[in-house]
């Protein structure tokens, strides 16, 4: 790979708040799922085992990271969605089954969505209370 993409994507990460890179993670899961997907349609098999592996290492790791004392019912429903996700990339691994990694592509997207669109309504709850704790007043349209 070229030094300086790599150098790039190292900077990239490095200077990443934490809601970025969880939503790199995502971003890097379902473009591996994507590429198993095609390995099964190429009846190319490294790329499917490559693919599912990455994506699988990455929803281990989402799972692995969870905090069901902070997190609690939410924390343990991801769980169990992570776990059946493993397992479905498990079984479309051994049976060739593209529709098991479309499943599972569709989750990581629609949970990928709702984390940004989280992110984004606690950047602005967050920049609003900032600027109520400053003492700044909205301004009046003067008529």
């Amino acid at each position: 790979m070229n030094p300086y993409l790599n150098q790039y994507k190292n900077n990239q990460i490095s200077s990443a708040s934490p809601e970025q890179i969880m939503i790199m993670l995502y971003d890097g899961a379902i473009r591996f799922l994507t590429q198993a997907m095609q390995g099964i349609e190429d009846g190319n098999i490294e790329l499917k085992n490559h693919g599912i592996q990455k994506a699988m290492a990455i929803v281990m790791e989402f799972r692995n990271t969870l905090d069901h004392n902070i997190g609690g019912k939410i924390a343990a429903d991801l769980d169990s969605l992570y776990d059946y996700m493993i397992r479905e990339m498990i079984q479309a691994n051994i049976n060739l089954d593209r529709s098991k990694l479309e499943a599972v592509h569709t989750m990581l997207s629609d949970l990928r969505d709702t984390w940004k669109e989280a992110i984004v309504i606690a950047r602005s709850e967050s920049q609003a209370k900032a600027v109520a704790n400053a003492g700044y007043q909205p301004l009046k349209a003067s008529m």
